[in-house]
């Protein structure tokens, strides 16, 4: 008995797929019998056979290093257009970097 057959036609990143092929081809599969595999995991679990997690923005992943410096956070205050106003005497690091760069 044959089963019948489709196509799944995607589009991947280059750099991705070309990495899957070698370690695919370690380990003796190909494209297709991978993806069927992925696809027959999904139906066995109900789910995807692992769990997405989303990654860090930029300004999470600078915060995040910000406090393993343990560098102090300074709230400053804004104007009603939203400039930042920074009083030379309250802080004059970051005064002096906004005036000289």
């Amino acid at each position: 008995m044959t089963t019948a057959k489709a196509n799944l036609n995607i589009k991947i990143d280059r750099g991705v797929k070309e990495i899957a092929t070698q370690l695919l081809k370690s380990m003796g599969l190909d494209h297709t019998t991978a993806i069927e595999m992925f696809y027959r995991q999904i139906i066995t679990e109900r789910k995807l056979p692992f769990q997405p997690t989303s990654g860090l923005t930029l300004d999470e992943q600078l915060i995040a290093a910000i406090k393993a410096q343990n560098v102090p956070v300074v709230t400053l205050e804004c104007d009603e257009n939203g400039n930042v106003l920074i009083g030379k005497d309250k802080h004059p690091e970051i005064y002096d970097w906004a005036v000289n760069g």
